[in-house]
């Protein structure tokens, strides 16, 4: 091995630059903040449903004649869901936004060459 290639080995990764400056740590950090409990609430209503139905009766009492909750918490889920997206594709613009801090940032360093 030259001394060339043993420099390259010792020298970070443009990405790994990234992940240590302060914005990208703060980008993560929003985005786990609002990504974990949608994710931790999402899953939790959708396996509600199958649990519900097959290991209690509490879902097969009718709601309105013939249609019982299980039909109305079925269809809250797409409710959920669409609402779930729609949150987050306003919240995205923000993370979109954080995301062109850090690489601005790091472009200004003069750290993208």
């Amino acid at each position: 091995m030259n001394h060339a290639e043993q420099k390259v080995e010792v020298e970070k990764t443009k990405f790994e630059r990234i992940i240590e400056t302060g914005k990208f740590k703060e980008l993560m950090d929003q985005k786990k903040k609002f990504l974990v409990p949608c994710t931790v609430f999402f899953l939790l209503f959708y396996f509600a449903l199958p649990i519900m139905t097959s290991y209690t009766k509490l879902l097969h009492q009718p709601a309105f004649g013939d249609i019982n909750w299980a039909w109305i918490f079925a269809f809250a889920q797409f409710i959920m869901t669409w609402t779930l997206v729609t949150i987050y594709m306003k919240k995205s613009s923000k993370f979109d936004k954080l995301a062109a801090d850090v690489t601005e940032e790091f472009v200004k360093k003069g750290e993208s060459k």
